[in-house]
């Protein structure tokens, strides 16, 4: 549903909390849909804005390009700083960013989840504990589901959610994930969002509607334990109960939605399967060399035996290069 915006022309008097901190998440395609955000921003926003982009460890130059395209100076995040409105604070490379209890920020290692970090449903699902009805969420394009629990979380403590309009996206999974999760506030196409955020920033935000740190995950009890193992680590997978879709986390501490676990799974079994071609044609040419080895020394009992297992080590190689050749499981 969409809301008028007369609602929020203008602050009610007496009401002091308004809605201050604006979390967004987004994957493939983020770069240049920040950016367009970014330039579409008015330069006296009354909110701090907070941006994970899936970089992974790579080097990021996120913040001087944000800085560069809008009115609003971008930096990447600092542990312990204070939030200020009129800001943009970008998580750095393979970090996670989230607000702590005290509403100063957290840059972490942590553990990855959904495969990621920075990973977007850390930094709402903190946003939504410290902050929230004072929170604004938005989700924009990106792969897999990644920021989808954590806009449920935004929308359960009072939040506003926005996603973007997945026909918009350039890649619409994580849109369409989250639209699964909850029905946002607002789907708007990618240049409608700025000014819905700003539109939306120091309007009156109302009462929050769990307590603090009772997000989703909080309150789904103890999770179960499954036959599964996490594709990082390979510790035990624990499913996190009354949560649609089923998500994960491992005895380290890496949390998964069941797609990007699944996605994970594929990584590992290409992997598996990559390691084991080698070794299979390693062992082919070891065997074969010892079979000459024995042949040389008319030894043909020997020799027979490690041809035969070269053989082998050929035939199964061959299967493996079917497998990954036809993309079949």
């Amino acid at each position: 549903m969409s809301t008028s915006p007369d609602l929020y022309s203008s602050p009610i008097p007496g009401v002091e909390r308004t809605r201050d901190t604006i979390v967004i998440g987004a994957s493939a395609g983020g770069f240049d849909a920040l950016l367009e955000l970014a330039a579409a921003l008015p330069p006296d926003v009354p909110a701090s804005l907070l941006v994970v982009l899936h970089v992974g460890a790579h080097p990021s130059s996120l913040p001087d390009s944000l800085s560069a395209a809008g009115p609003l100076p971008a930096h990447h995040a600092k542990h312990g700083e204070p939030l200020l409105p009129g800001r943009i604070y970008v998580a750095p490379p393979d970090r996670h960013l989230m607000i702590g209890a005290d509403s100063k920020l957290r840059v972490v290692k942590g553990r990855k989840e959904n495969f990621a970090r920075p990973a977007i449903d850390p930094l709402f699902r903190s946003a939504a504990q410290a902050r929230g009805s004072r929170v604004v969420g938005a989700i924009l394009t990106g792969m897999l589901e990644d920021g989808a629990a954590g806009l449920r979380a935004v929308h359960d403590c009072g939040g506003v959610t926005i996603v973007q309009d997945p026909a918009t996206a350039r890649a619409p999974d994580m849109p369409c994930n989250a639209m699964q999760q909850i029905q946002p506030d607002h789907v708007l196409p990618l240049a409608e969002i700025a000014p819905r955020l700003a539109l939306l920033a120091g309007s009156p935000a109302g009462p929050a509607q769990l307590a603090r740190g009772a997000t989703p995950e909080a309150r789904a009890g103890t999770p179960q334990p499954t036959a599964l193992t996490c594709p990082a680590c390979g510790s035990r997978l624990w499913q996190i109960l009354d949560h649609v879709p089923p998500r994960y986390r491992c005895d380290a501490g890496h949390a998964y939605s069941i797609e990007s676990l699944r996605a994970a799974g594929d990584d590992a079994l290409e992997r598996a399967r990559a390691d084991a071609l080698r070794a299979l044609h390693e062992k082919k040419v070891l065997s074969e060399e010892l079979a000459g080895y024995h042949q040389e020394f008319g030894d043909e009992r020997s020799a027979s035996r490690y041809q035969l297992d070269a053989r082998k080590a050929l035939v199964s190689a061959q299967e493996i290069e079917k497998l990954m050749r036809d993309g079949t499981d």
